[in-house]
């Protein structure tokens, strides 16, 4: 079957098989090297594998709610939507979530995910309990922190390369309606936008949105959105129940779009034409849940905008003390190419945690681009400018960077390959693995 991740570069034929028990799942550690995925949500390669593609959704039990403190336990499969389909309306939201609700816990699990509330409430690993780690032996072990404390670290943002997320345990957060008190604020530089950032830390969550082609002193301008979980005296008439949200109508993109269609000038209007949408909008305004944290979700397949040869995406952290110039060189370098991205994302990061966990504190980007000679050359002139700010990659997102710039990128990497030696996980590979030489 030929699979590839959300950007749908690179595709490649895999040995796909579909689990559905625990015993199914020890068989195919005994036929060769392995892969778990999810949804399909990862962007790259990191969760397929030529030899082997444990296909997981089948896995998609919940198990158990304890209302006294928000946690729950599901099997790895289960979809995070899901979750918020049958626990909002009972008053929980999950504490920590990625930018679609179209993944799978064990996915979040191996990428650790994070959100728009990072710097106040870290990454998605802080909220979970416990996890069921299937070894390359066959064995299920528990791991927490405090029973294979260590296993526990390394599994939580290692890309499902120390095993296979069989089940977990993670917390929900209360909440008291299903609306968000959004705050808007542009800002016409990237100065600004980051003074707002700091000025606004006390804000549960925070996300811009930024132009990555304007230049000169307009040199990444942006809407900042700031966000609060709305509490019931501060619902309107026109909110209706708390958790009583209007259904957003889907729409699917039905073609892959022409490569002609991406271009600097279509790019610069949509760019332009956001930006003073955000300075018409400015101020306070009560939004569902689903359009704040899930934009994109409402426009399904919107992966084929980018065109039949897929895009990718770039995303690194830059760490606090560097990043005003490590931000000001990037911004400056896309302006100047004219590779813009429609979805360019800015977003104020808390202290680093795990082992191999992607956040650490300061500011990380995030850009798509077609895929195409001139955006994949631009992307790592950024890779090198990335490092030079002591910055690092997402590798969730990454579909093409070379071993060499990931080991001088995070030198982490080096002990999380050792590691895998050390404890008989190298039969547990992606593609991603392979290429970066994990």
């Amino acid at each position: 079957m030929i699979l590839s991740g959300w950007g749908r570069y690179p595709r490649q034929e895999c040995t796909v098989h579909n689990p559905r028990s625990e015993a199914d799942l020890r068989a195919l550690t005994r036929q060769g090297p392995l892969i778990a995925r999810g949804n399909g949500r990862g962007y790259g390669d990191c969760a397929i594998s030529r030899t082997g593609t444990a296909d997981m959704r089948r896995f998609n039990r919940i198990l158990s709610f304890d209302a006294q403190t928000g946690t729950l336990a599901a099997e790895a499969g289960v979809l995070l939507a899901d979750v918020i389909s049958v626990f909002l309306p009972r008053g929980w939201f999950p504490a920590v979530t990625p930018g679609t609700k179209f993944v799978t816990l064990g996915g979040m699990v191996a990428a650790d995910v994070h959100g728009k509330n990072h710097h106040k409430d870290g990454s998605f690993g802080r909220c979970i309990e416990w996890i069921d780690l299937l070894g390359a032996d066959g064995e299920v072990r528990r791991c927490s922190r405090k029973e294979n404390a260590d296993l526990f670290a390394w599994t939580i943002g290692g890309m499902g390369l120390t095993g296979i997320v069989v089940r977990l345990a993670f917390r929900l957060r209360p909440v008291e309606s299903g609306w968000i008190r959004q705050q808007t604020l542009p800002a016409p530089d990237l100065e600004t936008a980051m003074s707002l950032f700091e000025e606004h830390a006390g804000a549960t969550y925070s996300v811009a949105w930024i132009d990555c082609l304007h230049g000169g002193k307009g040199l990444g301008r942006s809407s900042l959105m700031l966000g609060e979980h709305a509490r019931l005296d501060e619902l309107d008439a026109r909110s209706g129940a708390p958790f009583a949200t209007p259904r957003r109508r889907m729409r699917k993109v039905p073609f892959d779009a022409a490569q002609i269609a991406l271009n600097s000038l279509t790019v610069r209007a949509f760019n332009a034409l956001y930006y003073h949408r955000a300075v018409a909008q400015r101020g306070e305004a009560l939004v569902d849940w689903d359009g704040f944290f899930y934009p994109l979700d409402a426009l399904l397949e919107w992966n084929r905008i980018y065109g039949r040869r897929g895009f990718a995406q770039f995303q690194c952290v830059i760490p606090l003390e560097s990043a005003k110039a490590g931000l000001t060189e990037l911004l400056r370098t896309i302006s100047a190419s004219g590779q813009g991205s429609f979805l360019a994302v800015l977003k104020r990061m808390g202290p680093s945690e795990g082992p191999i966990s992607f956040p650490r504190e300061g500011y990380t980007l995030a850009l798509d681009f077609p895929v195409n000679p001139d955006a994949l050359a631009l992307m790592e002139r950024l890779d090198a400018i990335t490092i030079d700010h002591g910055g690092r990659f997402y590798l969730a997102k990454d579909a093409r960077m070379s071993a060499a710039t990931l080991r001088a990128s995070d030198p982490r990497t080096l002990d999380f390959a050792q590691l895998r030696e050390q404890r008989g996980l190298t039969p547990f590979r992606s593609s991603m693995a392979e290429r970066l030489n994990l």
